[in-house]
C-alpha cells in the first residue's frame, strides 16, 4: 500500500487534516506528522520533516502544506531525493508527477480552497511519471549538486 505523509505549518492544519481523510478514503495510507496546534509554527521543519520521510523510503510520497505553499517546498527541495513541486491547480499537479516524477506536493492553503485542493490532490495521485524523455531531464536534475 502507498503511504502518504502529511505535514505543514500552523496555517494550513484545517486543510491538511481534511486532505489526510480524503487521502486515507481513497485507499491510501497516511502519516499526518502534524502540527496539531494553531500555535505558530515554522514551516521549515515540517517541509523537512516530511521531506526525510521519503526520501528514506519510509513514505513513498508526501503533501505538505503552509500559506502559499512556497516555503515549504523549499525546505523539502533542499532534501536529497526530493523533487517538490508546489501547485495551485490540478493541471500543474499532473504534470510534476508525468514530467517531474515529483515524490511531494506542496499546496497553499490561502491560496486555493478546499475543494480545488482535493482536486490537487488527486491529480498528483493519479498520475505516473511517464519516463522516457522526461527520465534523461529527471537524472539530469538529480544529478544537480548545491
Amino acid at each position: 500500500m502507498t503511504r502518504i505523509v502529511l505535514s505543514s505549518d500552523h496555517a494550513a492544519i484545517d486543510l491538511r487534516q481534511t486532505l489526510a481523510k480524503h487521502i486515507e478514503a481513497k485507499g491510501y495510507e497516511v502519516a499526518d506528522i502534524g502540527p496539531t496546534t494553531t500555535e505558530s509554527t515554522h514551516y521549515p521543519k515540517h517541509g523537512e520533516a516530511a521531506a526525510r520521510q521519503v526520501a528514506s523510503g519510509e513514505a513513498d510520497l508526501g503533501i505538505i502544506l503552509c500559506g502559499t505553499g512556497q516555503g515549504i517546498m523549499l525546505a523539502a527541495n533542499k532534501v536529497k531525493g526530493i523533487r517538490c513541486g508546489v501547485c495551485a491547480d490540478p493541471f500543474s499537479a499532473r504534470m510534476t508527477r508525468e514530467h517531474n516524477n515529483a515524490n511531494m506536493l506542496s499546496i497553499g492553503a490561502r491560496v486555493v480552497g478546499e475543494s480545488l485542493a482535493i482536486e490537487i490532490v488527486d491529480a498528483f495521485l493519479d498520475a505516473e511519471f511517464e519516463g522516457g524523455r522526461h527520465a534523461t531531464r529527471v537524472d539530469m536534475i538529480t544529478a544537480i549538486e548545491g
